[in-house]
């Protein structure tokens, strides 16, 4: 089997490494991957509510991207892998609706699992249990 060929446009880079966060498509939000930039994120504001743990930051006006970026975390207290993703996944869609909305550009976010509240509370608890951290987080400034 042949391996693909190169497009011919020229666009692609011989070499080039990809870059350090991922776009979920159609929510406008960026994947956090980096482990500095979920250690800047715990180093700056913090709020806990009952289902999640909300660390947030305002970037320097010279990093890039500029959109709304977050990263999703559970410690082994939340569970085995399996409650973990779970958590991490009610997590990754509540601030797929609620980011959009309430947080700001400029802005990474990194929201922390709860040992049990994250994965039992109601998804609309859940969603408002966000908005609530948001204001918070946005109100110290």
């Amino acid at each position: 089997m042949t391996p693909p060929e190169a497009p011919e446009d020229g666009n692609a880079a011989q070499g080039t490494v990809p870059p350090a966060v991922s776009v979920r498509p159609h929510s406008g939000l960026i994947t956090l991957t980096k482990r500095a930039d979920f250690l800047r994120a715990a180093r700056a504001r913090r709020q806990g509510t009952a289902s999640m743990m909300v660390q947030g930051r305002q970037r320097a006006e010279d990093e890039t991207p500029t959109g709304i970026r977050v990263g999703f975390t559970c410690s082994k207290k939340v569970g085995n892998a399996v409650a973990r993703n779970r958590a991490k996944r009610r997590l990754r869609e509540a601030a797929r609706l609620v980011l959009p909305e309430a947080g700001r550009a400029g802005w990474d976010y990194v929201l922390i699992g709860r040992a049990e509240a994250t994965a039992a509370r109601p998804f609309d608890a859940l969603q408002n249990d966000l908005r609530h951290a948001l204001r918070n987080l946005h109100g110290s400034q």
